[in-house]
């Protein structure tokens, strides 16, 4: 059964809008401030923390991506943004859907990067558990 977690873009958030491509902007400075972590480090930790490819099928593109594992202990995961209908004014969110046949690492990261994205836009959190996380200043 999938599962999804959303990451909603609140006023207090950074910006009040986002693209597909910001979101893969903020996965590759994800990948880049890892892959700087592994070299400090001396090992290949950005191979560890984002084992995934980003691809794009032509019927999704500008609405949803996904991310394709290059090890067997992680298959993928789904990015997707929209808007929040029934809401005034309409509420720009972030789904990471983790589809039929997830593993445990794929649902390991996928809350990794969950909490990466939500902390870089100070955005509030819904997890795939029903929990939510707050990264904004809240009054």
């Amino acid at each position: 059964m999938q599962e999804n977690a959303y990451i909603k873009l609140v006023p207090a958030s950074k910006q009040q809008v986002i693209t597909i491509d910001e979101v893969k902007d903020l996965f590759r400075y994800y990948k880049e401030i890892t892959g700087k972590t592994g070299s400090q480090l001396g090992w290949e930790y950005g191979e560890s923390a984002f084992p995934y490819n980003m691809e794009e099928k032509s019927h999704g593109k500008g609405k949803w991506f996904y991310l394709k594992s290059k090890e067997q202990r992680f298959k993928y995961i789904m990015v997707g943004v929209d808007n929040e209908s029934g809401t005034c004014p309409t509420t720009p969110y972030i789904q990471i859907t983790l589809p039929e046949g997830f593993t445990h690492g794929d649902k390991g990261k996928a809350n990794e990067f969950c909490k990466f994205l939500a902390k870089q836009l100070n955005a509030e959190l819904h997890l795939f558990n029903g929990r939510i996380m707050y990264y904004y200043k809240r009054k």
